[in-house]
């Protein structure tokens, strides 16, 4: 088993229901997308760049869809949210299924996936 795999089967209910969907909508949305572990938690990469990564952030309820350049989609999406201060990074916060609205988020992951291939890095800040 792969280490990104047994980290989806470790995760608690609702998570792992959570994470294992969002994760095959990434990988039907975009089929080039690296699916790669890193920091102990599931990354996807476009080429080598990161564009976002899955994580529960202790003391939260929630899961926490990080886009790595988030701050550059954030006027044009704003469920992405600015937790605890972070410098460039915003994220999508799910605490349910019923709750994830998937066209906006498929759109969200398109129009991040191009800004990370079109920029020189993935970490600016």
């Amino acid at each position: 088993m792969k280490p990104v795999e047994a980290y989806f089967l470790n995760q608690k209910e609702p998570y792992q229901s959570i994470m294992l969907y969002v994760r095959s909508v990434i990988l039907k949305t975009l089929p080039n997308v690296i699916e790669r572990y890193s920091y102990n938690i599931p990354f996807y990469n476009i080429g080598k760049k990161p564009l976002l990564y899955l994580n529960v952030l202790k003391g939260t309820y929630y899961v926490d869809i990080a886009f790595v350049q988030g701050i550059l989609l954030e006027h044009d999406f704003p469920i992405l949210k600015d937790y605890n201060n972070r410098k460039q990074v915003r994220s999508i916060q799910v605490k349910s299924l019923e709750e994830f609205n998937e066209p906006e988020f498929v759109k969200l992951l398109k129009t991040a996936a191009l800004a990370i291939e079109k920029s020189k890095r993935a970490w600016f800040i």
